[in-house]
């Protein structure tokens, strides 16, 4: 198991981790349950080698794990690739089969097409806001997605309608009860 020094190590061991399984285990020394846990998430680790544990101090590391919206002892993370994060949940040696249970959903071999998430986009700005923490991260900007060509609509050539004159009135009737029949399409067909 690998030991996290800083938030800057955790990012790091996630975005380098590709399509691996990495399981991020949060724990206290002081805490009975975490010392109770420790050999069995221990041969976990030797009998899946594929999977990269970590280990995170929460002693060492409170303000990154309050920023993580970790409070509850022992408690785990798993992720992969593009998905990045799995699943999170807290157990102890009574509850050991959610742990099993979660490594064998997310054990066998996938691949998540794309690059590695890592952490999620909320927790790095989280990371990044916490002032105990030495970490920089800018937010990535929100960038609109690019139209089709096949959905983009050409202007109507010719002179506008402010330049042809009123509508004539069967012309709007007929919008109107064609807009109404599409509204009602629409709500007769949301279940």
């Amino acid at each position: 198991m690998k030991e996290v020094t800083s938030a800057q190590d955790l990012v790091d061991s996630l975005m380098n981790a590709g399509d691996q399984l990495v399981v991020v285990n949060f724990f206290s020394p002081g805490c009975g349950g975490c010392k109770a846990l420790h050999p069995k998430i221990c041969q976990l680790a030797e009998m899946n080698p594929d999977v990269l544990f970590l280990q995170v101090n929460y002693e060492e590391h409170k303000s990154m794990c309050y920023s993580l919206n970790v409070h509850v002892l022992p408690f785990f993370r798993f992720y992969r690739g593009a998905h990045g994060r799995l699943c999170s949940f807290s157990c102890t040696n009574a509850t050991i089969k959610k742990f099993k249970d979660a490594m064998a959903k997310h054990t066998p071999e996938r691949c998540s097409l794309g690059p590695t998430k890592g952490l999620e986009e909320k927790e790095l700005v989280a990371l990044a806001a916490n002032k105990d923490l030495s970490f920089a991260y800018a937010p990535k900007p929100l960038q609109p997605a690019p139209v089709p060509a096949e959905e983009q609509v050409a202007p109507p050539a010719g002179p506008s309608r402010s330049d042809r004159g009123p509508p004539h009135p069967f012309l709007i009737t007929s919008l109107k009860s064609a807009q109404d029949s599409e509204e009602k399409t629409l709500v007769s067909s949301g279940r």
